[in-house]
């Protein structure tokens, strides 16, 4: 069976705009593929840990080598069940909307908690970092309402798309498919582009459903 976690880090729940489109995806993935295991991480309703100074300090106990005991293990265990459960997952979903240029700090949290040594990426001082999430699939949904694509630069900068994007290359699924609902809603009718991506991630969902990894 297929498991895909389901990210959602828009805090407007059904005033979400990445949350509809995401909607959509999973929506179609399920009419083609009723037997997905969907677990929805939606990052402002579940409690997540805060990876503070214990767990900076475990994380370099264990660069180094060593096993983090006492306070520093018990932060360090936080984190690893975090990881746990985004690591049982074989595909991934995303909503990523434009928060000031950036990501929302949600997101950020989780990314800084997970990306670990062992657990999102491995490291050699003479090959650099190796991401450890190999063979896993995601698609994520952008979304922004001033930004536009190739917008100029009094409407805002894309570091949102081009920073998520390299995170999860970094952390090894290169397998990575965009939905994008980026119009200029001060200025522009967005009917046509949310028609348009709405389309595109029903598309998506029922590619994904059919090209699922079949069973050992």
């Amino acid at each position: 069976m297929t498991k895909l976690l389901y990210v959602i880090s828009s805090p407007r729940g059904e005033q979400s705009e990445s949350r509809a489109i995401a909607d959509e995806f999973l929506d179609a993935y399920r009419r083609s593929d009723p037997s997905v295991e969907v677990d929805v991480l939606d990052l402002w309703n579940e409690p997540l840990p805060v990876y503070g100074g214990k767990g900076v300090a475990a994380k370099m106990a264990v660069f180094a080598g060593q096993t983090p005991s006492g306070d520093q293990a018990a932060a360090w265990a936080e984190v690893k069940r975090l990881f746990a459960r985004f690591d049982a997952a074989d595909q991934y979903l995303f909503t990523v909307p434009m928060w000031n240029h950036g990501v929302p700090w949600v997101l950020k949290h989780v990314i800084d908690t997970i990306s670990q040594p062992g657990m999102v990426f491995g490291f050699d001082p003479q090959t650099g970092y190796t991401g450890l999430l190999a063979g896993k699939r995601a698609v994520v949904v952008y979304t922004s309402a001033v930004y536009y694509n190739a917008a100029p630069l009094a409407f805002g900068t894309d570091f949102h798309r081009a920073y998520f994007n390299d995170w999860l290359r970094w952390a090894g699924i290169e397998d990575v498919s965009e939905v994008r609902f980026q119009p200029n809603l001060v200025t522009s009718d967005a009917e046509a582009g949310r028609a348009a991506a709405t389309a595109s991630a029903q598309a998506l969902g029922t590619s994904f459903a059919r090209a699922r990894p079949l069973a050992a």
